[in-house]
Order: structure tokens, then C-alpha cells, then sequence
């Protein structure tokens, strides 16, 4: 009976410290949860002040550039002057558009909304980004190969960026050289390919950030792909990825007599 006496008090003072040990568990994570809440909301703050800043900056700017192209077009004396004009004031629009995305999910990204207005770009919109850089007076040929099919959404807007990224480049460092944009559908992969010819005289690059390229690699290698860009011996210019591409499925048809 003695002993059983002193078990007793034993088995009272272990469950006690489990009892603390639980507490100083609870209230360690309550103060870590507190801690990256207060993280978040400094982001949040961080981001919705970067927000206020390039609306202030780049959307001022990048709207008084869309007023005198406007304005231009309509005064033009002559048709070419007010086709570039045009192409000017739709970029900028669209530039606008664009930036109005990126400030929505700077500043929505705290209350959990990040759907994004429009569907993301995707192949289907790359022969109007060579049109537009023609329009810009850039020689660009586009070239699609393999059999064309649908892709996964993330892997046409990554090729997408990358012929974008791409032709910006060739604009903003080469100027008008002649330019070939091509797509190689391949049985797993799709192949992205942009080479711009040397230019003819002393180029006068716009400036630039020098993070486009940067991103474009870390956005193939995040799909599982491979990146390259390297300047060519004859002088010019090449970015060509290759991209995982499974094919899409398509839906199976509905059987007869089945709703749709």
C-alpha cells in the first residue's frame, strides 16, 4: 500500500507537467501564427504601397504617351504617320490595361482575390505580337511547325512571354533588323525560338531593367524546361526555350441520349 501511495503523487506530477508542456505548446503557436499574421499584413502594406507608387509614376506617364498618340493620329497630315500613331496609342492603352492587372493583384492579393479579368495570353495571341512589332517596322516572320494542338494554359502563356520578352528586346537593342519568331509543336515539348539579325549601324538601346531575360529562365526552369540566350557569332541575337507539353485532352463526346 505504501508504494501505491507513493505512485500516486508521481502519476499527478507527470500529468500536470503534460498539461504545462501542452500550454507552453499551444501558446508557442498561438505567437507564431500572431507573428507571420503580422508578417503578412506588413506585405500587404509593402505591396499595396508599391501599388499607389507605379500608379502614380508609370500609369501618368505611360497615359500622357496615349493622349499626344491620340492626338496625333487625329492631326496626322499623312497616313503612315497616323498608322504608327495608332499602334502607339493601342499599346499604351494596353499597356494600361496590363498594368491595371498587376496593381489588382499587388493590392487584392491580402483579401485571398486572385482571379485574374481576362484569360491569360497564350499562342494564340503570338502572331499579334509580330504583327504589331511589323507595325513597328521590325521584319518579323513567324514560323509554327509539328502539329499544332492545344497545350496547358501556364505553358502557352510562358511562350507567349518569351516571344513577347523577345521581340521588346530586339526593339528596345537591335532596332529594325530582320527577326524570325518560331514554334515547333514537338510530341511531348513545344520548342520557342527568337533570332534577330546584328544590327546595321551603332545600335542606341532604349534602356531597361536587364531582369526580363532573367525571368524568363527562372519561368522555364519552374515548368520543368530549358532556357537559353546567347549573342550569335554573326553578330546577332537568340532566345529559344523548350518547354514540357503534353498534350491537352480533349473532352470524350457525350454518348447518345446523354445530356451535355
Amino acid at each position: 500500500m505504501a508504494a501505491v501511495g507513493c505512485l500516486f503523487p508521481h502519476g499527478l506530477w507527470i500529468g500536470a507537467r503534460h498539461d504545462v508542456l501542452k500550454g507552453l505548446r499551444e501558446r508557442a503557436e498561438h505567437q507564431e501564427r500572431e507573428r507571420a499574421a503580422r508578417v503578412e499584413e506588413a506585405r500587404a502594406q509593402e505591396r499595396a504601397r508599391i501599388a499607389r507608387d507605379m500608379h502614380d509614376i508609370v500609369a501618368h506617364q505611360v497615359s500622357l504617351m496615349v493622349l499626344h498618340a491620340g492626338a496625333l493620329e487625329v492631326n496626322a497630315r499623312d497616313e503612315a504617320t497616323a498608322s504608327g500613331a495608332a499602334v502607339i496609342r493601342t499599346t499604351g492603352r494596353e499597356a494600361l490595361a496590363q498594368l491595371r492587372e498587376v496593381l489588382g493583384v499587388l493590392t487584392s492579393a491580402r483579401d485571398g482575390d486572385m482571379a485574374p479579368a481576362a484569360p491569360p495570353a497564350g499562342l494564340r495571341d503570338v502572331e499579334d505580337l509580330v504583327d504589331r512589332s511589323r507595325a513597328a517596322g521590325i521584319p518579323v516572320s513567324l514560323d509554327v511547325g509539328g502539329m499544332v494542338r492545344p497545350l496547358p494554359d501556364m505553358v502557352e502563356h510562358a511562350a507567349h512571354r518569351i516571344v513577347q520578352e523577345a521581340l521588346t528586346n530586339v526593339g528596345k537593342h537591335a532596332g529594325r533588323v530582320p527577326t524570325e519568331v518560331g514554334l515547333r509543336y514537338l510530341p511531348a515539348a513545344l520548342e520557342v525560338t527568337v533570332h534577330n539579325a546584328a544590327p546595321s549601324g551603332p545600335a542606341d538601346p532604349l534602356p531597361g531593367g536587364g531582369l526580363g531575360l532573367v525571368g524568363l529562365r527562372e519561368r522555364v526552369q519552374l515548368l520543368g524546361g530549358e532556357f537559353g540566350a546567347r549573342s550569335l557569332p554573326e553578330g546577332g541575337f537568340a532566345v529559344s526555350a523548350r518547354l514540357p507539353a503534353p498534350a491537352v485532352a480533349s473532352p470524350a463526346p457525350a454518348a447518345e441520349g446523354e445530356p451535355v
